[in-house]
């Protein structure tokens, strides 16, 4: 089920237009996401550094980097505690190349995700003892680690947390109680008396604004932390941060550093994947060099991805970038064979009706679980949890929809985890094989979504005939960029839409070309990317097969649809055109 729900937000969009120097269409966008009055629209459109909030907001900021002066000037060990994903990877590195240019003894370890799980445990503090290390700092970790914490202070060492996800809690008579570890200092924006104004940074942020008040402390220039911008933005894309606000802005700087970096590892990954020298998106991070970096965590071990990034050596990081692309070709081929498990298995178990999901995978790599789960969430609009053998018991992610807060959701059902934690959005677990059943009951049972809940819904910025647009109009909406979670690219549609003539085209005959007329009666080219049968079929149910025969022969035909467009240039042969890329139809 699909409902397309036009957004329809009240401004003086002519008058914010003549302000700014915009289009009335690109002032509604822009009130669309959200972004009201002359001073919001001023920072959306040139937000720079200057915008950024004061890092000693943190709670405990000071704090921290006391005890952090403090061991760095003893030259204490001090060991970093990562996770293996790409902000666990980049807050790691922040974090270790901040504390050495201060002079710190200071070493990582990222957890391996089959053998360790998530975060800091008994087995690396145990480690870090065996080590000599008397500080452990976590990042991207280590606000839930209530237990593993304290074994850490009764072994005499000093624990210091930088985190960004959910404070965790049990539910009482009297609502919520929070339970915090007896860490020397947690930073962490969302506790509720941290007055950071914005709660959703990602941990590599976090990490980020540390490094910033150590240098401070430490007599060096705080400008010089800004070398971390590009890995703080790659981090905020790559763990799906709202990009609003300070998000947006920290993106938007480190998409235009990322263009000239500096650093070997990442100059060689943007290299491997064909994008030097090209213009870089939030787009390209999420889909093409991030998936990368994760994918070293998830199929070997993420030190490799911190390797490519502390490597000096042009040669060695190309080499290792390759590795690095290579890995997340193999990941990508297992993700579509053990997707395709999944839908067949929700379809043979005759679950497609179940409210939430549990889908296991026993042979399934527990790494692949999330995107799994992401994967059937897009197929079925409703939550999902993919499950697979880990070495003691089971493991798995889940990925939800916005009417459902999986991480709420799962603390009420919390007795059937061995661990778990995460976001309204997505969460991890672990658990006994023998209560993945009572799990999905218990789940289902408590699943308050209606019809409504699990439809998926489109919103659309505006209704207008595909000829609106011309190059000029199209370049504009740029000033939108970056686009990703809350600040979406954006989205038209257009109805009574007219096809002349159709044919398919690619090497896969995975594209169909369009001549079409718009909504005004005016030609518009037309290109629809993917399941072009998909597309057809459903011409044919509306209309006949016939109808579909004349346009794909250029005849005269009675076909007539409504589509969701994004308005693009076409540079094909040199020549600049406009054209609707179709993303949806009815």
């Amino acid at each position: 089920m699909e409902k397309w729900f036009v957004i329809n937000k009240g401004a003086d969009f002519a008058g914010i237009a003549k302000r700014f120097g915009i289009s009335p269409v690109t002032a509604r966008l822009i009130r669309n996401r959200e972004v009201m009055g002359d001073e919001a629209i001023a920072r959306y459109l040139k937000g720079g550094i200057g915008e950024l909030y004061d890092p000693h907001l943190l709670l405990d900021s000071d704090r921290l980097t006391d005890i952090l002066v403090q061991k760095i000037s003893e030259q204490k060990k001090i060991r970093v505690i990562g996770d293996y994903d790409i902000d666990g990877v980049m807050s790691t590195y922040i974090l270790y190349k901040g504390i050495t240019r201060c002079g710190g003894s200071v070493d990582f370890q990222i957890p391996d995700r089959m053998k360790d799980g998530y975060g800091i445990n008994e087995h690396l503090i145990e480690q870090a003892l065996s080590d000599g290390k008397e500080l452990l700092i976590t990042c991207d970790n280590g606000i839930a680690a209530i237990n593993e914490i304290n074994f850490a202070k009764e072994k005499g060492m000093t624990v210091v947390v930088t985190d960004h996800h959910e404070i965790p809690y049990h539910n009482t008579e009297q609502g919520k109680e929070f339970l915090r570890s007896n860490a020397d200092a947690i930073v962490n924006p969302k506790q509720a008396d941290c007055p950071y104004p914005c709660k959703g940074i990602c941990g590599a942020v976090v990490a980020w604004k540390l490094v910033q008040v150590l240098y401070e402390r430490m007599d060096i220039p705080v400008e010089e932390a800004d070398i971390f911008i590009e890995n703080a933005g790659f981090a905020t894309v790559g763990d799906v941060m709202d990009l609003t606000g300070e998000n947006r802005i920290l993106v938007k700087l480190g998409l235009k550093a990322l263009e000239h970096t500096k650093n070997p590892g990442m100059k060689a990954l943007i290299a491997k994947n064909k994008l030097s020298d090209k213009p870089l998106s939030a787009y390209h991070i999420g889909f093409v060099l991030g998936p990368c970096i994760n994918a070293s965590g998830r199929l070997d071990t993420a030190k490799r991805s911190l390797e490519l990034l502390l490597e000096r050596d042009e040669v060695k990081a190309s080499a290792l970038a390759g590795e690095l692309v290579e890995l997340n070709e193999s990941r990508k081929y297992m993700t579509q064979q053990e997707t395709q498990k999944a839908l067949e298995q929700i379809e043979k178990e005759g679950r497609e009706k179940d409210k939430v999901l549990v889908v296991y995978l026993p042979e399934c790599h527990e790494s692949l679980a999330g995107i799994i789960a992401g994967r059937i969430r897009e197929a079925y609009q409703r939550p999902v949890f993919v499950l697979t053998r880990g070495e003691e018991g089971v493991k798995g992610s889940g990925r939800s929809i916005e009417a459902y807060s999986m991480f709420d959701k799962m603390t009420e059902v919390a007795e059937l985890f061995t661990k778990y934690g995460g976001h309204p959005m997505a969460a991890g677990l672990s658990m006994r094989e023998e209560d993945i059943d009572k799990l999905r009951e218990q789940l289902n049972q408590k699943a308050e979504l209606s019809e409504e809940d699990m439809a998926e819904v489109v919103r659309l910025d505006a209704v207008l005939p595909m000829s609106y647009f011309t190059v000029d109009t199209i370049r504009q909406l740029s000033v939108l960029e970056p686009c990703g979670k809350s600040n979406t690219k954006p989205v038209f549609a257009d109805r009574n839409i007219k096809i002349t003539r159709a044919g398919i085209v690619g090497v896969n005959r995975n594209v169909l070309k369009l001549h079409l007329l718009d909504s005004k009666g005016n030609p518009v080219a037309g290109v629809y990317f993917g399941e072009v049968e998909k597309f057809l079929t459903f011409l044919s149910e509306k209309f006949g097969s016939e109808e579909v025969d004349a346009a794909m022969h250029g005849k005269e035909n009675s076909i007539q649809f409504a589509a969701v467009y994004e308005p693009a240039v076409d540079t094909y042969s040199g020549r600049e055109s406009v054209q609707a890329i179709i993303r949806r139809f009815r």
